[in-house]
C-alpha cells in the first residue's frame, strides 16, 4: 500500500469513527435539555455563575502563565466577568486533537464547555442536524447587538442551517487567497514584458527554459509547482466557469464538476510534458521542495498563498540572501476564457471558525453576552494587541507591534488569536484597514511587495456559495473525493499527450463513482 493510499484509508477510518461518535454519543449527551440553553441564566438574577469557554492549547505557554490563567484571561475576567457576576473559565483542548476531544465533550452534557468551536464545517453540520446545538438567533437579537453588527448578515449566514442560527461564525479579516510571482530579473535579461494572459505566460515559460536567464543550468524550473492548493488552484480557476456571477462551489474537491476543468488539466499536461514545471511535483504536497527552489533562485514563476513567502526568514528573504541581484514581482497572468478573459481566482469566505453553544448549556445568554463584549469598543484590540505603549503603538489608526517590546509584553499575547474567536485576523472596521494592519505586521522590507501581491489576490475573485442547508454528499464523500482530486491532477499531468483523453475519462469515471455523481446531483438541486 503506497503512502497516498494509506493516508486515504486513515482519513476514511477517522471519518467513520467521527460518524459513530456523532451518531450515537452526541444525541445521548444532549437530548434531554430541550430549552435550558435558550432560557438559561439570563443575567440579572443576582447569582454568580460560571461560563466555560473552549480554548486551543498549542503547547507554547510561557512559563509564568498557564493556558487557562494568563494576562488575557485575567483581563477578560476583570473587564467582562466581574462586572457581569460571571466567572469565565477556559477549558483547554489540544489543537491537534480538536475534533476528537470535542466529540467526547459534546457527548457529555456535564463536561462540555458553554462555548465550543471547530473549523470543519462538516462537523458543525453534524452537530446541528443531530440536535446538539442551541439555536442562538433570538439570543443574538436580545444580547448581541454589537456582535450582530460586527459579523454582518453575510458572515452570519455561514452558521445557519435551514433558517436556524446554530453557529456564530468567526469573521475573517482577509479574504485574499493566492498570488502569482515572476522573476522580474529573468524577464529583464530576456528583454521580455511581464505576461498578461495565459498564452503569454506559456511563451514566457518556454523562453525561461530555452534561454535559462537565471543561468542555473539543470536546476532551471520555469514554473515552480507542487501538489498543493496554492499551486494548482490558481491554474484550475483560470479555466473553470464560475457557477453564478462571482460565486462557485466552496470545496476544492468539487473542482472536477466545473465546466473547464478538463481544459485546465490539459494545460497542466502540456506544461509537464514540455518540462516547464517541477518534475517531481507529485511528491511535494507540503511545498517543501517548491519553497527550496524559490529560495535558491531556480524558479521563474510560481503561485502561492499571498503571504506565505513574506514572513521573516521565508522564501523571499532567503531568495534575496542567496541571489542578491534577484527581483521578484507579483503577477496576474492567468486569464479565463470562460469568464471574459478575467483573472479569475478563489477567495476565502468571510467566515472563520464555527462558534457553537451546546444544547445542554445553561449559560447560553451569558455566552452571547461574552461574544458581544468581545465585539464591543476596543476589546478585540485589547485581546489581539495588548497594552498600547507596551505592546503596540497606533500608527494611522493601526495597532503596530513595538519592535522594542519587552519579552514580558510579548509573552502576554501568546494565545491572543485563539482567544479572540469571533475574529479570524485583525478586524479593524473595513477591508482596507484590515489589509493595512495585516501588511504592517510583516517585515518592513517586505511590505511594499506584499501590498502588490494583495492587489493581485483581490482581483476578479470568486467566493463560496452558501447553501441554506448542508450538502449531505460533501460530508459523506469528502475524504474520498479529496484524495481522488490529487490522483486526477497527477495522472492527467503525467500522461503522454496522446493518452490524455483516455486517462482523463478513466479518472473522472472513478471520481463520479466514488461519490462525484451524487455530489453533482445534490449541488445542482441545491442551487434551484
Amino acid at each position: 500500500m503506497n503512502r497516498m493510499t494509506r493516508k486515504g484509508s486513515l482519513k476514511k477510518l477517522m471519518g467513520l469513527a467521527l460518524t459513530a461518535v456523532m451518531g450515537v454519543s452526541l444525541l445521548a449527551g444532549c437530548g434531554s435539555s430541550d430549552n435550558k440553553s435558550a432560557e438559561g441564566g439570563a443575567a440579572g438574577d443576582g447569582k454568580r455563575v460560571t461560563l466555560k469557554v473552549e480554548l486551543f492549547d498549542r503547547g507554547k505557554t510561557p512559563s509564568q502563565y498557564t493556558i487557562s490563567n494568563n494576562f488575557i484571561s485575567q483581563m477578560i475576567q476583570k473587564n467582562f466577568g466581574d462586572p457581569n457576576n460571571i466567572d469565565v473559565q477556559f477549558v483547554p483542548v489540544q489543537r491537534s486533537e480538536e475534533v476528537t476531544k470535542l466529540n467526547v465533550l459534546m457527548a457529555s452534557a456535564s463536561d462540555v464547555p458553554d462555548i465550543v468551536f471547530v473549523y470543519d464545517s462538516s462537523v458543525f453540520y453534524r452537530y446541528a442536524q443531530q440536535g446538539g446545538l442551541t439555536d442562538v438567533g433570538d439570543l443574538i437579537n436580545q444580547y448581541g447587538p454589537n456582535l450582530k453588527k460586527f459579523l454582518g448578515d453575510d458572515t452570519l449566514k455561514f452558521g445557519q442551517v435551514e433558517g436556524q442560527q446554530f453557529a456564530i461564525p468567526g469573521k475573517r479579516a482577509i479574504t485574499a487567497r493566492y498570488s502569482s510571482f515572476v522573476r522580474q530579473d529573468w524577464l529583464d535579461t530576456l528583454g521580455m514584458p511581464a505576461p498578461k494572459t495565459t498564452d503569454e505566460l506559456y511563451n514566457t515559460l518556454k523562453a525561461f527554459k530555452e534561454k535559462d536567464p537565471g543561468k542555473v543550468g539543470s536546476q532551471n524550473i520555469p514554473m515552480g509547482f507542487a501538489l498543493a492548493p496554492a499551486s494548482y488552484e490558481p491554474l484550475i480557476y483560470s479555466f473553470i466557469k464560475p457557477i453564478a456571477g462571482d460565486k462557485t462551489y466552496s470545496q476544492r474537491y468539487e473542482l472536477p464538476l466545473h465546466e473547464g476543468f478538463k481544459e485546465s488539466m490539459q494545460f497542466l499536461n502540456k506544461l509537464y510534458n514540455e518540462g516547464l514545471i517541477s518534475k517531481d511535483f507529485s511528491l511535494d504536497k507540503d511545498k517543501t521542495q517548491l519553497n527550496k527552489d524559490v529560495a535558491n533562485g531556480n524558479t521563474g514563476f510560481f503561485s502561492e498563498d499571498v503571504d506565505s513567502i513574506f514572513w521573516p526568514d521565508g522564501s523571499y528573504d532567503l531568495l534575496k540572501t542567496n541571489k542578491p541581484d534577484s527581483k521578484l514581482a507579483p503577477l496576474d497572468a492567468y486569464t479565463n476564457a470562460n469568464a471574459d478573459g478575467k483573472h479569475i481566482k478563489s477567495r476565502y469566505g468571510s467566515n472563520g471558525m464555527y462558534i457553537m453553544i451546546p444544547k445542554s448549556s445553561e449559560r447560553a445568554a451569558e455566552a452571547i453576552k461574552y461574544l458581544d463584549w468581545m465585539a464591543s469598543d476596543k476589546n478585540l484590540t485589547a485581546i489581539y494587541d495588548g497594552v498600547e505603549g507596551e505592546n503596540y503603538d497606533l500608527v494611522d489608526g493601526v495597532p503596530v507591534a513595538k519592535a522594542d517590546a519587552t519579552q514580558e509584553a510579548k509573552d502576554r499575547l501568546f494565545n491572543a488569536g485563539d482567544t479572540a474567536i469571533i475574529s479570524n485576523g485583525k478586524n479593524l472596521g473595513d477591508q482596507a484597514m484590515n489589509e493595512k494592519a495585516w501588511i504592517m505586521g510583516f517585515p518592513p522590507a517586505n511590505q511594499e511587495i506584499l501590498k502588490k501581491a494583495l492587489e493581485v489576490a483581490n482581483t476578479d475573485t470568486v467566493g463560496p456559495i452558501v447553501f441554506s442547508k448542508p450538502i449531505q454528499a460533501e460530508m459523506k464523500y469528502s475524504t474520498a473525493l479529496s484524495d481522488k482530486l490529487d490522483v486526477i491532477i497527477v495522472k492527467t499531468a503525467m500522461a503522454k499527450p496522446a493518452d490524455f483523453d483516455s486517462v482523463y475519462e478513466k479518472e473522472m469515471a472513478d471520481y463520479m463513482s466514488l461519490g462525484g455523481a451524487d455530489l453533482k446531483k445534490e449541488l445542482e438541486a441545491a442551487e434551484q
